[in-house]
């Protein structure tokens, strides 16, 4: 082995980008993004590699081995013990370049997958064929199939499916001294003993393997616990002979610390053609897990635990879902589906199961059959390791004692138990889990910010581990140990078991290269907390976070790395991820960012850093994360706090003088509309463009000859009588398209509503605020709320916004700015969808049998929601679907901006210009979003779209 050179970091970075394929990233950004995974734990990396191919991932780790250098593999970085970070090492991030399903072979039932395979890419390939992967943890549409082995992962539907590694054929396998093998199981002896023939390296370690377990075949025997969820520990058992020396298994749950996976040959299972799902309630989770053993001999394919603290940590964080009105009455609801090949047999096994509940006094049933019902009522399950880093009362919960498993028949003595020993130490928790299999997840408020925090931690831990082992059980059942567990072990394993662990690692791994201190010779578990550590100095704040004790460090830290801003489909957040592909462009590498900018160790710059700032330059500030992430980080707002404070007593970008300050160039301009008109299709358009950071492919809107406010003034007021209403004449719809406000004052006024303006010229101050201009958007948003007073209307007059930004700015972004002068404005704020049908939910609407594709705002999606604009278009007969496509890629200046012209477009792509393009001539395309409309009109090959006021006008004047 060669020396170790004085500064492998940046040695070893020349080295790899000279010869690699894909990236090779050790600079300060991806060092912060990589250095956390969902765990408690930091562990800033040497560097990041992206391979491209299987080459690269040899290459990296000869060059790795050549500079003494750790190396740990990444798939979607969820690890709740600290798996996929390593202190000083290289990650190799799989999921970037390497997911791909290479086959699936529907006679075989199984399939071949690259290590970065998402999981339900893989699922998606199989329906075809009626077959599925078993294991389904909660974060399916982002894990990776190797992170999936790394850690012998479940999911809910471990009681009909098991573990990984149920379901594992062959591992493709690359070893830390370069030896390649292909490992599978079980074996019979004659395959055995070919394998202790191999030549090289490959022969010697079958036949260490092979003696290895010979020479500890009772040691083995009497220490590995039985139960359905162990994956503590390495999983020694599975080279006995009575299981047939599978290595593939031995090797599934080894968290990256043996080898590292090329690929792997997994096997599928048949698909239930139709599921009914049976919601049992209890009084508390101890009886519902009392319960657990009378119902698992019904052939339930989940037995998913779900209290009522966390169904109480979701209200409070936000809206209630319509799904929970089919839970029964209880405090604890199991969660039991069952399959059929059809939907009455499913419904059939599903009533039979149900009668089994009802045996028990206590319990109530539900049973729901409505797939889309069901679909809701699991995606509040699977959003539970994010709802519940909040708990109930508002305190901050985190991950340690994360996943414990009993035998189910102890579950509910166990679970009693350890409620007491929260009690105890003065702790709370949510408990919920994997009931069938005894496995309980539980968040908990260890109060780590204080002197005696990491104490308490400490000893809590320890306690826990005890009282799990006292029941029989394993300290983990589905996450892995990583630096979580593994100090813990030994309170689990006898120390013959724990020497063993440490032989079996050196056997594959001898210069201990691949995730060292994960498993064996472990790190202290309470070293590297992430929380831990207050930012080393406190920076200045203009924005209240009132939800996080005012404090944007706790705001940051909402994230917990639970990563579903990485997963395609998953609302609206995060278009600029799904745009880039890269880690530092989602939410969860932002927040990242921000928390060790605050920290001050690795990111050293304050607001004045570079690398935070590039990574929000991409941030459209959607607002998506605010309302998809199930932690509610608030990327938009963090974004507008960094741009002030970094452009604080500074020249600002081009784009913040044009665009931030748009509202005052557009009243200048519509002096003389003509004549900015033709200037902007002059030569000097294009100059125009370059002095105001404008990208040169985008097109100028043009003005319309007259405002609208123009208009309603000399046209005069509304006819007297009506209950009376305030139109907000938000900027763009005024100067713009005013079209769209003449619309809302047509309706309006056939519906016999009085249409008032405010008393003056009005702006949400939205370009301000989201170019972090806040003192400017303060002042702005003042003067509106004067000129809303001159209106001289009732204070509970109705507002009515017909831009969803401009009204989630009144909404939200003002009362921020403002406090309680802004929230009589918020509170009467409404969409125009909304102000119908709330207000004038019996008047008559037009009808429009029309055929409609609908693209939603995304600050509607985030902050006003769209279930009114639904009931509306309902009222009118329009037979409309509503795309999920996201943000348009617009974004108020964001897709004018140079620079950005490529992301706006390639998000466009994704969902929504296709399916504009390939809508019918005479479909109607609807969008309330001056953003959505313009992105349309200028990307959508001629189509243009309409807000909803004015579709309503049409009609009302074709009816006329």
């Amino acid at each position: 082995m060669s020396r170790p050179s004085a500064d492998p970091g940046a040695a070893l970075a020349r080295e790899l980008a000279s010869v690699l394929r894909g990236e090779v990233r050790f600079g300060t950004a991806e060092r912060a993004v990589y250095g956390q995974d969902a765990s408690n734990y930091r562990h800033p990396p040497l560097g990041v590699v992206k391979p491209a191919d299987l080459d690269d991932v040899r290459t990296t780790l000869a060059l790795c081995r050549a500079h003494r250098v750790p190396v740990v593999a990444r798939g979607a970085g969820t690890s709740i013990g600290g798996q996929a970070i390593g202190p000083g090492a290289v990650v190799l991030d799989f999921r970037r370049h390497l997911g791909a399903v290479l086959a699936v072979d529907p006679q075989a039932r199984t399939a071949r997958v690259q290590p970065g395979t998402v999981l339900d890419d893989l699922q998606r390939a199989a329906r075809p064929y009626g077959l599925r992967f078993g294991p389904d943890p909660s974060t399916h549409s982002r894990c990776t199939l190797g992170g999936m082995i790394g850690n012998d992962s479940c999911g809910s539907h471990s009681l009909a499916w098991g573990r990984t590694s149920d379901h594992v054929q062959e591992l493709e396998l690359l070893l830390s001294d370069g030896t390649e093998l292909t490992v599978g199981g079980p074996l019979t002896a004659a395959e055995r003993a070919a394998l202790r023939r191999l030549p090289g390296r490959a022969g010697q370690l079958h036949a260490q393997l092979q003696e290895f377990t010979d020479r500890n075949l009772a040691v083995i025997r009497q220490g590995m616990p039985r139960l359905p969820r162990r994956t503590s520990g390495y999983p020694l058992d599975a080279l006995l002979p009575e299981h047939g020396h599978d290595l593939a298994r031995a090797l599934t749950g080894t968290e990256g610390t043996c080898a590292l996976l090329l690929g792997a040959t997994v096997r599928l299972v048949e698909e239930p053609p139709a599921r009914a799902l049976v919601v049992a309630g209890y009084p508390d989770e101890g009886a519902a897990a009392d319960a657990i053993p009378a119902l698992l001999p019904y052939g339930p394919l989940t037995a998913e635990g779900m209290a009522a603290d966390l169904i109480a940590a979701l209200l409070a964080a936000g809206p209630r879902p319509p799904a929970l009105d089919r839970l029964p009455a209880g405090e604890c609801w199991l969660f039991l589906e069952v399959g059929g090949d059809t939907p009455l047999a499913a419904y059939q096994a599903a009533r039979t199961l149900a009668d089994a509940v009802r045996r028990e006094r206590r319990a109530a049933v539900s049973l729901v059959t409505d797939p889309a019902e069901q679909r809701q009522l699991w995606a509040v399950r699977e959003a539970g390791a994010g709802i519940v880093t909040r708990l109930p009362g508002g305190g901050e919960a985190w991950p340690g004692w994360e996943d414990s498993a009993v035998p189910p028949e102890r579950l509910g003595d166990y679970l009693r138990a350890l409620r007491a020993l929260l009690r105890r130490h003065s702790l709370h928790g949510v408990p919920y889990g994997h009931f069938g299999d005894g496995c309980v997840h539980l968040r908990i408020d260890f109060p780590l910010g204080e002197p005696q925090g990491v104490l308490v931690f400490r000893e809590f831990l320890e306690d826990a581990a005890d009282l799990a082992v006292s029941y029989g059980g394993s300290l983990s059942g589905e996450h892995g140990d990583g630096q979580a567990r593994a100090e813990l072990l030994p309170r689990m394993y006898p120390p013959d078991v724990i020497a063993l662990f440490g032989e079996f690692k050196r056997i594959w791994d001898a210069e201990n290269l691949l995730n060292p201190g994960a498993l064996v010779d472990p790190r202290p578990l309470d070293a590297d907390l992430r929380f831990v550590t207050a930012p080393r100095r406190a920076l200045p704040l203009a924005l209240p976070y009132e939800q996080d004790g005012g404090s944007l460090a706790k705001a940051v830290h909402r994230c917990v790395g639970v990563a579903k801003c990485v997963a395609p489909g998953s609302g609206v957040m995060c278009p600029s991820y799904l745009a880039t592909g890269e880690e530092r462009h989602s939410t969860r590498g932002r927040a990242r960012l921000l928390a060790e900018m605050l920290r001050g160790e690795l990111v050293t710059g304050g607001w004045r850093s570079s690398e935070v700032r590039e990574a929000l330059d991409l941030c459209l500030g959607c607002k998506g994360c605010a309302s998809d992430c199930p932690t509610h980080v608030d990327m938009a707002t963090y974004k507008a706090e960094f741009l002030h404070q970094h452009h604080r007593h500074r020249p600002r970008p081009l784009a913040h003088y044009s665009m931030g300050w748009l509202p005052l160039w557009l009243r200048a301009a519509a002096l003389a509309p003509g004549a900015v008109n033709t200037l902007a299709r002059s030569r000097a358009g294009a100059l125009l463009k370059r002095l105001g950071g404008i990208d040169r492919r985008r097109v100028l809107p043009v003005l319309p000859p007259e405002t609208f406010t123009r208009w309603y003034g000399r046209r005069g007021p509304s006819p007297s009588g009506g209950r009376p209403v305030l139109l907000w004449p938000d900027t763009f719809s005024d100067h713009l398209q005013p079209r769209v406000l003449r619309s809302a004052v047509e309706v309006l006024e056939h519906l016999g509503f009085e249409v008032h303006l405010p008393g003056g010229p009005v702006c949400c101050g939205l370009t301000w605020y989201s170019t972090g201009q806040l003192d400017t958007a303060r002042r702005v948003l003042r003067r509106s709320l004067r000129a809303v007073g001159a209106a001289g209307l009732p204070a509970d007059t109705p507002v009515i916004g017909l831009d969803p930004s401009c009204t989630a700015a009144l909404r939200e972004e003002a009362p921020k700015l403002l406090g309680p002068d802004a929230r009589p404005l918020a509170e009467h704020t409404r969409t125009f969808a909304e102000f119908l049908d709330e207000h004038a939910p019996e008047a008559p609407l037009p009808k429009i049998p029309l055929d409609a594709i609908t693209q939603t705002h995304c600050h509607q999606h985030a902050v006003l929601g769209s279930a009114a604009d639904r009931r509306v278009e309902a009222r009118l007969g329009l037979d409309n679907r509503v795309l999920e496509a996201g943000c348009c890629g617009l974004a108020g200046d964001f897709g004018f901006t140079r620079g950005h012209f490529e992301v706006s477009e390639a998000i466009a792509e994704r969902v929504l210009l296709p399916a504009v393009r390939t809508a019918a001539p005479g479909t109607v395309v609807l969008a309330d979003g001056f953003s959505c409309r313009t992105q349309i009109a200028q990307l959508g090959d001629g189509r243009q779209a309409l807000h909803l006021a004015e579709l309503i006008a049409r009609a009302l004047r074709e009816e006329g």
